[in-house]
């Protein structure tokens, strides 16, 4: 919240104006930086995994990116459970949220926190509750590009 916003009362301007000069500044450079390399060291993760795949059980590129998603994913289920994943994604940043293996740490972080509840309304429910709108998404964007393929081509 601004100091100068129309709709804040005075007590609130006072508190932001209170805040604005307490806190330390944000050193978004240093951030973006740290995110970015962090990002590509994910990257360069899955590509030495994908690499070990290829190598070891003699399987093609496109073969080997399945278990490598699952092998990414499975590794930061672990980590996340081990209770090192969420102190590595606070000091990464964005860098561990974007590749596949900040999406697994949602969903695992999710099953952990509401496994009190239940195996099905606390744990599953609330895992879902968080993928089910990226799937919907996935799966509606996925059809529109197959239905505009297959358009292009019967036009062709």
């Amino acid at each position: 919240m601004r100091p100068k916003d129309a709709k804040t009362t005075p007590t609130q301007r006072a508190y932001a104006e209170r805040v604005m000069k307490i806190r330390k500044p944000v050193p978004l450079v240093k951030n973006c930086i740290r995110a970015f390399f962090v990002g590509g060291v994910l990257c360069l993760l899955g590509q030495l995994i994908q690499t070990g795949w290829m190598r070891w059980f003699g399987v093609d590129k496109e073969m080997a990116a399945g278990p490598t998603v699952a092998t990414l994913i499975a590794l930061s289920i672990l980590a996340t459970g081990l209770g090192v994943y969420d102190r590595f994604a606070q000091w990464a940043g964005a860098g561990s949220a974007v590749p596949v293996t900040g999406f697994a740490n949602s969903m695992a972080s999710a099953a952990i926190e509401h496994r009190s509840e239940g195996l099905v309304l606390g744990t599953a429910a609330q895992m879902f509750k968080l993928a089910g709108p990226i799937l919907a998404f996935g799966v509606t964007a996925a059809f529109f590009v197959a239905l505009v393929k297959a358009l292009w081509v019967a036009g062709s």
